[in-house]
């Protein structure tokens, strides 16, 4: 019980901390933010930072976020990559989404299958699938920013979708392909260090994507 309380009185002290880190950046960039997942030197759990993601995104607002975990190999690598997050559309087979599978329990994941409203998850360095329903998808992943480039990967963009459609097509052989990337190509290409972008840069990253989908809106 002591240790169940310590936990919860944690949690709610990161979240205050988070909600004032998370409000100063809202009044400094206008609404699209990045979030990172330090604050004061402690981690943020996903528990307590994504439902505020989710809170922003489901206002409408655009926003970005430090990834974590390896999952998404090859392409995407851990505390180095940033994700762009914007409201759920219609989600299609191949989408990147964000999505609650249990409650608190939240996963990037790539749509492998929808049938009838239920939907089978698979992340890109994982070797099993995960479900969940089409309600319980939070957010489409639009976009990353890989290695601190200036220039977004969008996921409706060429880059993406050549990737996608090879590395899906190779999943009979995914174990060996991640071992390879793990063991020898990593150790061959040493990942380079997180380079952290300027807030007005990532905003000008995000401006371009909602520019783009108001377009298309309007045609």
């Amino acid at each position: 019980m002591k240790s169940d309380m310590s936990k919860v009185k944690k949690q709610n002290i990161l979240r205050r901390i988070l909600e004032k880190f998370l409000n100063r950046v809202r009044q400094h960039d206008g609404g699209n933010r990045e979030v990172d997942r330090k604050e004061n030197n402690m981690d943020i759990p996903n528990e307590i930072l994504f439902p505020l993601l989710i809170e922003d995104i489901n206002k409408g607002k655009t926003c970005t976020l430090r990834l974590r975990g390896n999952s998404m190999r090859p392409f995407l690598e851990s505390n180095r990559d940033l994700g762009i997050f914007s409201s759920p559309g219609e989600v299609k087979v191949g989408d990147p989404v964000l999505a609650e599978i249990e409650p608190g329990h939240y996963v990037m994941h790539r749509v492998m299958k929808i049938e009838n409203g239920d939907v089978t998850l698979m992340g890109d360095g994982n070797l099993s699938c995960e479900y969940c329903t089409v309600s319980d998808i939070r957010a489409s992943v639009v976009g990353f920013i890989r290695n601190g480039r200036h220039k977004a990967d969008w996921t409706d963009g060429w880059k993406w979708k050549t990737y996608s459609w090879f590395w899906v097509t190779l999943r009979p052989i995914r174990r060996w392909l991640l071992a390879f990337y793990r063991y020898v190509w990593l150790n061959i290409f040493k990942l380079k260090p997180y380079k952290p972008l300027k807030s007005r840069e990532i905003n000008e990253i995000v401006k371009n994507f909602e520019h783009k989908k108001s377009s298309s809106i309007k045609k």
